[in-house]
């Protein structure tokens, strides 16, 4: 009884010295304790000690760090990896004069960039022997194997092509040009859909196959299979269409009267519901010049950029931009952290760290804030991402009175 008593206060123990190390926040770096040294542990930086020990939370021993002017003011600093930064969305701009007068909202959808679509066709004629390629949406890259065809006029090609090789090993006419009669059929062969690298595996093998396979020529996501199995084709008759996902555009359709509040190359707001409530910049990219039929409205196309694949064809968007002419050095919106007494934005510093700034808005629409004091025009914001480098930065320092209040 005395054992089990003994391991149960043991246990409390424990749970009480881990709680307290949880709750422990890090102390404020001032230029006031420049010179002093505190320690803590590699693991759990969140652990900062006056005296030399044990980590409370995982027993590693903690490691002495001396402050100075440098480190003092590299405390408010995020550094995040290539890696960390695509896995976040951290997305930046520049700091510049923007239209911050009434907006115009307008609802659109999500389609494919058609200046990114590739189609794959056949070469040569002949019968779809299997697919390797299946199902819309799938992903190729180029040299992958698409589909294997039995093609006659193909296999006369490699019989042309091995015969060529044959005869400048065998034969010495120096009327002939042999290297000349392979290059000629090794075009052909190209030009046919054969990679360098099946051509040179045809050469070592000597040997016709009955069927041979196609590789990609093109990259992206399919977005369309015109065969099947067992179908012939013929020369340029369609294989598959492929779409890249990483730029889209958003179509709207907008009265006559308000076309000239649209101009190709402005910059506009696009948010998407089915995200949340993302907003991202995107840029007018086309405006019909023609009306369309009895009804009377424009189509204007707006291109946005989609690194992290989030965004798909056929969601719902608002396209926003300003239409009157109220031009101020101005900050998206999204970019804005509010608090209950001040408003920051985290800044993208030389060293591609990132600090947090505070600054002074004044009035302006759902895309744009004109900034009053805190930035000037060129400095480099995150305007996708800043809560997660606020989230960060409480994690890294804790929530002390710098970023006391912040909305999350």
């Amino acid at each position: 009884m005395n054992k089990q008593l003994l391991k149960y206060a043991a246990f409390i123990l424990l749970i009480v010295t881990l709680s307290a190390a949880c709750r422990q926040k890090p102390q404020t770096l001032t230029a006031n304790t420049a010179g002093k040294v505190y320690y803590t542990c590699s693991m759990h930086p969140q652990v900062h000690v006056e005296h030399p020990g044990n980590c409370p939370i995982c027993g590693m021993k903690l490691i002495k760090v001396e402050l100075t002017a440098n480190n003092i003011k590299m405390s408010d600093k995020i550094v995040l990896t290539a890696t960390q930064l695509q896995l976040a969305g951290i997305q930046t701009d520049t700091v510049r004069e923007e239209n911050t007068g009434l907006e115009k909202t307008l609802t659109g959808t999500v389609t494919t960039d058609e200046n990114k679509t590739e189609e794959l066709s056949a070469r040569t004629a002949g019968r779809i022997q299997q697919l390797f390629v299946r199902a819309i949406g799938e992903k190729i890259a180029a040299v992958q194997p698409v589909y294997s065809i039995y093609s006659e006029d193909l296999q006369e090609a490699e019989k042309e092509y091995l015969l060529a090789k044959q005869q400048q090993k065998l034969l010495h006419n120096p009327d002939v040009d042999y290297q000349q009669l392979i290059n000629a059929a090794e075009n052909k062969l190209q030009l046919w859909g054969l990679s360098p690298a099946q051509i040179r595996n045809l050469a070592l093998s000597g040997k016709v196959a009955a069927t041979t396979i196609v590789v990609s020529k093109i990259s992206g996501t399919v977005s369309e299979i015109g065969v099947h199995e067992g179908d012939y084709v013929t020369e340029g008759m369609p294989i598959l269409k492929t779409q890249a996902l990483n730029n889209l555009w958003v179509q709207a359709q907008l009265y006559a009267n308000e076309t000239g509040n649209y101009k190709e190359n402005d910059r506009v707001s696009v948010t998407f519901p089915d995200l949340g409530g993302r907003v991202i910049n995107g840029r007018v990219e086309f405006s019909n010049p023609e009306l369309s039929g009895a009804s009377e409205v424009d189509l204007i196309r707006v291109s946005i950029s989609n690194p992290q694949g989030l965004i798909r064809p056929g969601m719902l968007a608002y396209i926003s931009i300003a239409s009157g002419n109220a031009r101020a050095l101005a900050v998206p919106a999204s970019a804005i952290l509010t608090g209950s007494n001040s408003s920051k934005v985290w800044v993208k510093n030389v060293d591609n760290s990132f600090s947090p700034k505070v600054i002074t808005t004044g009035n302006g629409n759902q895309s744009y804030l004109p900034v009053l004091s805190g930035l000037k025009a060129g400095d480099i914001i995150v305007i996708n991402g800043a809560y997660l480098l606020n989230s960060e930065a409480i994690f890294k320092n804790g929530n002390d009175n710098s970023m006391a209040g912040m909305k999350m």
